[in-house]
C-alpha cells in the first residue's frame, strides 16, 4: 500500500469531516492541475529499460531495441506500468476558486493505496511523449472501516494518457483510502506480526521459484492452445529489502508529490508543509517515509515499513507477460492491495486461466491472479485480460478505446 497523505504536526491526528467529503464529491470530473513534472518526460531506450529494471523484470522486450526489432512490434516496448512515471499534464493552472476546492482536503489524514484497474490500447515506444489528465471519478464513504475502526473515504482517480494527437494510449482507475493515521494502531489489525526471519532452507525454497521462472518470449502462445484451468509459472518477489524500495524510486521517481533531495525538498516543504512530519530528532521529513523508516511505521502501529502498491501491480504484470509471450497484448489488469507487504515479506505471484472467449475481433483469455505472502495471505488479488494470436484469426489486433475516452482524449491536447 502507498501512503501519500498529509499531517499537520507530529502529534496531531487528522479527522475526516463532512465538509471535506462534500468537497471531494465536488471534485468529481474536474481535471486536476499538477505542479510537478513527470519523472520521465519522454519514453527513451534508457528510461524504458530502467523502469523495467526497477520492477525486477529482465524481459529483453522491455530492455533491448535489437530484441524488440525482432518481434512483431519492431521496437523495444515500454513495460505496461511505465505510464505511471510519465505524462505531461496540460491542465491550466487553477483559478482561486479551484484552488479553494482542492487545497487542504482531508488535512492530517493518511491516504493509502488500495487498488487499481488498468486498460492499455497502444504500446509505448522509444521517442514517444505522452500527456495525461487526472480526475476524481468516484467518492465512497465507509462509516465503519475495518482499517481505522471509524469513518473512511475512498477516492477513485481516473488517469488518461494520450499521444501528441490526443489518441488514448492507456487509462487507469486508482483507489485511495483516507483514514486517520492512528487507525492502524487503534484497530490492532497488525498486532502480533513481526518482521519475517528466514533459515537457509527458507531462502533455498524461494530461490527455487526464481530459478524455475519461465518466459514465453518469441514462442507464440496461440489462443487455441490455451485451456481453462491452466496455471501460470509462479514468479517470486522478495524477501523485500530496502534495495527493492530504492530501485523502485530509480524507475518511478520519488512520487507525484514532487519531493526530492536537499534544495528540492526545501522548496517542496515550503509549498506543502503539511506533507512533512518531524522525526524524533526534530527534522521535518515526508510522511511517505513510512515506506523506508522503521520508526515511523512503529509510530503508526505497524511492525515495520512496507512496499508501494505500484510494486505489486508491476509484479502481476511480470507474471502475465512472462506467460503470454511477445506476440500477445495485455489489455486489462486489476490489482488490489488487501494488506501491507512489510519489509522482509516474500510474495509469490501465481495465476490461472479462468475463461477464454471471442470478443469481436479479439481472442481473449481471462486470468485470475494472486500475490501470496509467506504467511499465506493473498495480499494482492488480481485479474487480467489478454488478447492472444489465433491460428484461425491471425495476429493480435490492438483494442480500440471506447468513444468516451476518444472524445476526452481529443480535448486533452489543445488544437489536436
Amino acid at each position: 500500500m502507498k501512503e501519500d497523505g498529509t499531517a499537520a504536526t507530529p502529534r496531531e491526528a487528522g479527522k475526516i469531516t463532512a465538509e471535506d467529503i462534500e468537497r471531494a464529491r465536488r471534485q468529481i470530473g474536474v481535471p486536476k492541475f499538477s505542479f510537478n513534472p513527470p519523472f520521465n518526460r519522454f519514453a527513451a531506450t534508457d528510461t524504458l529499460s530502467r523502469f523495467a529494471w526497477a520492477c525486477g523484470d529482465d524481459n529483453p522486450l522491455w530492455h533491448s531495441e535489437e530484441y524488440g526489432g525482432s518481434t512483431r512490434w519492431g521496437r523495444q516496448l515500454g513495460f505496461p506500468l511505465f505510464l505511471h512515471s510519465t505524462g505531461i499534464n496540460l491542465t491550466p493552472k487553477p483559478s482561486e476558486e479551484m484552488k479553494a476546492l482542492f487545497k487542504g482536503l482531508f488535512r492530517g489524514v493518511g491516504k493509502y493505496y488500495t487498488g487499481v484497474n488498468w486498460v492499455w490500447w497502444r504500446p509505448v515506444f522509444p521517442g514517444d511523449q505522452l500527456y495525461v489528465e487526472r480526475v476524481t471519478s468516484e467518492v465512497k464513504v465507509n462509516e465503519r472501516s475495518s482499517f481505522s475502526g471509524g469513518i473512511s473515504v475512498t477516492e477513485v482517480y481516473r488517469d488518461l494518457w494520450v499521444d501528441r494527437e490526443g489518441v488514448p494510449v492507456g487509462s487507469r482507475e486508482e483507489a485511495y483510502l483516507s483514514a486517520e493515521r492512528e487507525g492502524s494502531k487503534k484497530s490492532g489489525r497488525y498486532a502480533g506480526i513481526e518482521r519475517q526471519s528466514y533459515t537457509p532452507e527458507d531462502i533455498a525454497r524461494i530461490d527455487e521459484v526464481y530459478a524455475a521462472e519461465r518466459r514465453r518470449g518469441a514462442e507464440t502462445r496461440y489462443w487455441e492452445d490455451v485451456a481453462v484451468g491452466e496455471t501460470l509459472t509462479p514468479v517470486a518477489k522478495g524477501p523485500l529489502t530496502m534495495v527493492d524500495i530504492i530501485a523502485m524510486h530509480m524507475g518511478l521517481g520519488l512520487s507525484s508529490s514532487g519531493i526530492g533531495p536537499l534544495r528540492y525538498n526545501w522548496r517542496q516543504r515550503r509549498r506543502m508543509p503539511a506533507f512533512y512530519v518531524n522525526d524524533r530528532f526534530g527534522v521535518p521529513d515526508v510522511v511517505q517515509r513510512v515506506h523506508w523508516d522503521h520508526e515511523r511505521a512503529l509510530e503508526l502501529g505497524l511492525p515495520t515499513s512496507y512496499d508501494y502498491g505500484q510494486m505489486r501491480t508491476s509484479w502481476l504484470i511480470h507474471l502475465v507477460t512472462n506467460w503470454m509471450g511477445d506476440d500477445a497484448w495485455l489489455w486489462q489488469l486489476e490489482c488490489q492491495s488487501r494488506a501491507f507487504n512489510f519489509m522482509g515479506d516474500t510474495t509469490i505471484c501465481s495465476g490461472e486461466v479462468v475463461d477464454k472467449r471471442v470478443e469481436g475481433t479479439h481472442r481473449v483469455v481471462e486470468l485470475k491472479l494472486a500475490g501470496t505472502n509467506q504467511r499465506g495471505e493473498i495480499s494482492a488479488p488480481g485479474r487480467a485480460v489478454v488478447i492472444l494470436p489465433s491460428r484461425a484469426g491471425g495476429a493480435v489486433k490492438l483494442p480500440q478505446p471506447p468513444a468516451e475516452r476518444l472524445e476526452r482524449g481529443a480535448r486533452i491536447i489543445p488544437g489536436a
